[in-house]
């Protein structure tokens, strides 16, 4: 029987780096995937010459120019940058909120005019509830109506955030929004970071460079045969669920996940962007992503005579699917906490990744928790 220095369970983007550092290191290492692909949730599948996200919209982006210069060395990214647009009723909105935004929404033009009008709806917000004879926000609607005022938050949060929870705004707790970014400029690039981009040719060309030389295995799901995967490693690298690791003792946590509804249409530009969020809680969906948008610039778009489309539904995560967000509320919180207790204790596993870490992450920073791991 062969024996690995680790075995590494998921192939997403924890999972393949620690296996790119640990190989580079002379280790021998067996990644292994219940799904019949790798790399995960940052996974394309070509179509029609597109490179299709097909677990949603991924977008590197990071201020970390030794993650930056990393990634790029296994394969060049392009300089894709994000400018989502919101869609209310028919209206169009540039995100994040900035100077274009405030123009479409009240025709200001000048950044004092903006501050002015922001200040007048928070103090608004905040004599409501003063008037019911609170001092702090209670719920998210209070919380963000402080800190951006009525008009954005019934246009532009409110219906998308009651479609991502499943709940209304007013059961959602105040710390999911602890900020909203206000940028009195005209930039609608959405993230501060300094670098961002998509590889070129999409990402599983990042996890085939990140694995390669590394021994793989697809639908191979560790829970079927646990003993078994078990005995093949010294160590075992884990980036599924922390619940079903320690066989849901404490109870299982929640998640949210999404649903796609992909669609390849007979024309070459669909909307002209590659994220078009939709803001009323109306519409079932919260975006609409054009795939092509992510790697196709200029003439280009038009050099593909198809297109393809995904609208991405949010709902309540059931046993049989994917699961994509955590709900870190207090409930979820404790219950989690219980078993990064066990995971803690725990010398031969190592835990990495938002399922195993119950933790929201962008991918920069997994790569760099990895590259911190092995010391570089």
């Amino acid at each position: 029987m062969i024996r690995y220095d680790f075995l590494i369970v998921g192939s997403g983007l924890f999972g393949t780096t620690f296996a790119y550092f640990a190989k580079k290191q002379g280790k021998k290492c067996l990644v292994i995937d219940k799904r019949p692909h790798l790399g995960g949730n940052v996974y394309c599948e070509n179509i029609e010459g597109i490179n299709v996200h097909k677990y949603g919209a991924h977008i590197f982006h990071t201020s970390n120019k030794k993650v930056w210069d990393f990634v790029n060395s296994i394969v060049e990214f392009n300089r894709y940058t994000n400018s989502p647009v919101a869609n209310y009723k028919g209206k169009l909105y540039n995100l994040p909120f900035n100077m274009n935004t405030f123009y479409q929404m009240w025709g200001v033009t000048t950044p004092e005019e903006v501050q002015a009008k922001i200040n007048e709806q928070k103090a608004t917000a905040i004599a409501k509830m003063r008037a019911d004879g609170v001092t702090e926000p209670r719920n998210l609607e209070e919380q963000a109506q402080v800190l951006i005022g009525k008009d954005i938050y019934e246009k532009l949060i409110k219906g998308y955030t009651e479609k991502q929870w499943g709940r209304k705004c007013t059961n959602l707790p105040a710390f999911i929004i602890k900020r909203l970014p206000v940028r009195l400029v005209f930039d609608n690039n959405y993230f501060n970071d300094k670098y961002q981009g998509i590889p070129i040719g999409g990402y599983n060309k990042l996890i085939d460079g990140l694995l390669d030389g590394v021994e793989t295995k697809i639908s191979a799901d560790f829970f079927d045969n646990r003993s078994y995967w078990e005995s093949l490693a010294d160590r075992i690298v884990f980036t599924g669920k922390i619940d079903e690791f320690y066989g849901y003792r404490f109870g299982k946590l929640n998640y949210r996940t999404v649903r796609f509804e992909q669609e390849t249409l007979d024309m070459s530009n669909y909307q002209g962007n590659a994220v078009v969020n939709y803001t009323e809680r109306e519409v079932p969906y919260t975006r609409v992503i054009e795939h092509k948008h992510f790697e196709m610039f200029g003439p280009a778009v038009y050099d593909c005579p198809k297109t393809v489309i995904s609208r991405e539904y949010s709902t309540e995560w059931q046993d049989g699917m994917e699961p994509y967000y955590p709900v870190n509320d207090e409930t979820n919180s404790t219950l989690y906490a219980k078993y990064k207790e066990l995971a803690d204790k725990e010398k031969d596993v190592i835990f990495g990744g938002r399922l195993a870490e119950y933790k929201y992450y962008d991918m920069a920073p997994v790569i760099e928790k990895v590259m911190k791991f092995h010391k570089l």
